[in-house]
């Protein structure tokens, strides 16, 4: 808070300003507005391709190997549809990750192109830049390594066990506790609602689990 204070008539140009406060402030909010402001869209760009990756990777193999179980009692036939379904998916994922980021680069770049036609840009400007365009390999493979992660958590659950009604409860208890810790984990880093984003998770993951099971046991019921 500022005060001022004039002195007679005859001296109207002595003017005295005092300031009182705490001088600490500043430097503290400044640290505080630094913690508080970061900005979690930042991580978005790897978060949603490991996240993606894991999420789709436990999802589509579980889902896959139900509906293989819900025909046949064979392990052989469940797990290597599920081991061909983790290779499948690990390179669509990665190509089509470094697909998408390098149409991104692509679009980032001739944004910057235009940019600079209309400003001078100083060479310091222009590294920072550079180290803030995305990187389509790195995420072509965090997607197929994310992918590869989640898929086998759905194998190794029913790798080991040979009684068939068993090895699907166990696949889907598997499944289920890993798609709340990927729902969770997801939300913690990026700073979001945890119980709702594990429900959405988790909700997902049973309705295609059941939607594939249901179907591929109609369809191998009616002999099709």
């Amino acid at each position: 808070m500022a005060t001022l204070e004039l002195h007679g008539q005859q001296s109207l140009n002595h003017v005295e300003i005092s300031i009182h406060g705490n001088h600490s402030l500043p430097h503290e909010h400044c640290q505080e507005g630094e913690a508080e402001d970061f900005d979690y869209s930042k991580r978005g760009q790897w978060l949603r391709a490991a996240t993606l990756g894991a999420n789709d990777g436990l999802v589509s193999i579980a889902s896959l190997m139900m509906g293989v179980g819900a025909v046949k009692e064979d392990i052989t036939a469940m797990i290597l549809a599920g081991f061909a379904g983790l290779v499948a998916g690990a390179c669509s994922m990665a190509i089509g990750e470094f697909v998408s980021v390098y149409t991104q680069l692509d679009i980032e770049l001739a944004q910057m192109k235009r940019d600079k036609r209309r400003r001078d840009s100083t060479e310091n400007e222009e590294k920072t830049e550079n180290e803030k365009l995305p990187n389509p390999f790195q995420a072509g493979i965090a997607s197929a390594l994310s992918f590869a992660l989640g898929a086998m958590i759905p194998l190794l659950a029913a790798a080991f066990i040979r009684e068939h009604k068993v090895r699907l409860g166990v696949v889907v208890a598997a499944s289920s506790l890993a798609l709340l810790a990927f729902g969770g984990l997801g939300a913690v880093l990026g700073r979001t609602p945890v119980g709702r984003s594990c429900a959405r998770v988790l909700v997902g993951g049973w309705m295609a689990m059941a939607i594939t099971f249901g179907l591929t046991r109609l369809i191998g019921a009616t002999g099709l």
